[in-house]
This record gives C-alpha cells, sequence and structure tokens, in this order.
C-alpha cells in the first residue's frame, strides 16, 4: 500500500498575466481516495490542478505537501511523489510506447547512468496494468484515442508516485473508453491505494467514481464534500446555472443529474 501524505492548499491565489482565475482556495485533499474537481468551463478547474502540480506558481498562498511548502521540495524528489497527467500532452513524434512509458522513471535515475533492472520492471508493470503490454513496440501517433489515453496513464503510474494528479483524463473518448479509462483508475486506488485527484466535466461520472468532490464556481470552492452529500438541483444551478432533478442512480447508488432543457419544463 502507498505511503499517507497530505497535500493541501491555504488560501491560494493564480491565475495567467496578472489575471486571478483561481480565488482563495483552502483545501485538503483526501489521502487514499479519489477526488474529483467539478465546474463550468473556464471556472478555475484546471489552473487549479497546475497549481497544486507546481506548474504555475501561485500569486499568494501555498500548496503543502507532507507540511512542507510545495514550492521548497526539490523537483525530482517531488516527482517521485506527486505524478501529472496533464490535458491533451504532446506525443514525440516516432516514440514508441514502451520508450514514452520509460520516460515516467526519470525521478528515479541517476545522472548519465541507464535504465535500471528496477525501471524496466516498473514499465513492464505500467504496462500490464494498463492492458497495453502488446502495443509497447508500437508508434504513439498510430495509436486510437483510448489506447492513447492508457499508454499515457502508463507513464504516470511507471513514475511509481502514491499521489496521481490527472486534468481531464477522459477528454476526446467516447463513453465506452471512459468508463474503461475510470475503472483503471478506480482499480490503481482500490487495489494499489494510490490518491487520485481529477478535474472531469461530466457530473454523473465524477458522482460514480468520487469519494469527495470539490466544486468550483469562479474560482473559489463553494461546495465539498460526498457526492451523495453535495450534489443537488440547487448547486448544479448555482455552479452549471442548469436547471435539473437529481435521482439515486440505479447501478452505482449515487446521485444521477438529469438535466431539464427549456423544450422539457412543465
Amino acid at each position: 500500500m502507498m505511503q499517507k501524505h497530505t497535500l493541501g492548499t491555504q488560501n491560494i491565489v493564480a491565475g495567467y498575466d496578472g489575471k486571478v482565475i483561481v480565488d482563495g482556495i483552502n483545501l485538503s485533499i483526501p489521502d487514499g481516495k479519489i477526488t474529483v474537481i467539478i465546474g463550468a468551463n473556464a471556472c478555475g478547474k484546471s489552473t487549479l490542478l497546475k497549481t497544486i502540480a507546481r506548474l504555475i506558481k501561485p500569486i499568494s498562498g501555498e500548496i503543502m505537501f507532507d507540511g512542507k511548502c510545495i514550492h521548497q521540495i526539490q523537483p525530482k524528489h517531488l516527482a517521485r511523489e506527486l505524478g501529472l497527467l496533464p490535458q491533451s500532452p504532446v506525443v514525440p513524434e516516432g516514440i514508441t510506447v514502451a520508450d514514452l512509458v520509460a520516460r515516467g522513471r526519470f525521478p528515479h535515475q541517476s545522472f548519465l547512468k541507464g535504465m535500471t533492472k528496477r525501471d524496466y520492471e516498473a514499465v513492464e508493470e505500467a504496462l500490464e496494468c494498463m492492458g497495453i503490454s502488446e502495443l509497447s513496440d508500437r508508434n504513439v501517433d498510430e495509436l486510437s484515442g483510448g489506447q492513447r489515453q492508457r499508454v499515457w496513464i502508463a507513464m504516470a503510474l511507471a513514475q511509481e508516485t502514491d499521489v496521481l494528479l490527472l486534468d481531464e483524463p477522459t477528454t476526446y473518448l467516447d463513453v465506452t473508453h471512459q468508463i474503461e479509462i475510470l475503472d483503471l483508475l478506480m482499480d490503481l486506488n482500490r487495489m494499489k491505494g494510490k490518491t487520485i485527484v481529477m478535474v472531469l466535466h461530466d457530473i454523473n461520472l465524477s458522482a460514480r467514481y468520487a469519494d469527495h468532490i470539490f466544486a468550483l464556481k469562479k474560482g473559489t470552492v463553494v461546495a465539498e464534500g460526498k457526492p451523495s452529500e453535495i450534489l443537488s438541483s440547487a448547486l448544479i444551478k448555482s455552479v452549471f446555472d442548469l436547471d435539473c432533478t437529481v435521482l439515486n442512480d440505479p447501478i452505482s447508488d449515487t446521485p444521477m443529474i438529469v438535466p431539464i432543457g427549456r423544450h422539457h419544463k412543465n
């Protein structure tokens, strides 16, 4: 099982080019759980995740990891503990699946030394976990969207971090591949104890797979907790400006959002 970690933010203000997008967020990521960040487009979800991952330096406030400010931790050491799968990562031209997954081993490698036995084992384990061992010699740019996403997640797995941050891991995938990816991530959480933090657009999939949800509106957290505790028609109206009714999902026993369009109102 994974080690226990604490990860959170203290009054984070962050953005781009002087524009504040995330404003005064305090949150504590539940250890060993699946956390999903939801909210309307441009509300600050990806900015928040990138700030937590240290890709964006906050304007003010701190990201704390195991009691230390994340910006005071050596990058290579942090990369052994915290992995990130960004949205729409760029595939290096002509790279094979195995070579891309092997890049996840960088934080564990010594300067000027090649792959060790453990590095090769970690790559093989990640490929097997994602069910793509047979694709190891294929070029990544030849793969389908679902296969590519498995490769990127395998690279993050090969990094062997206890905490995994994923920005829209189901983007551009059809519903079958969305479910496959989310099932695999739940396997990693339940069987290996990984702490997983995701940004997702689909509210119902968020409700199904999340242990904990943070709902963002205009750069601030307006609700947090278990899906069954916070997802209501009033919250969805406030966060997404969407009229809906909330039912019980007969498959997962979680809240299910049923949108109400203007042509279906009584």
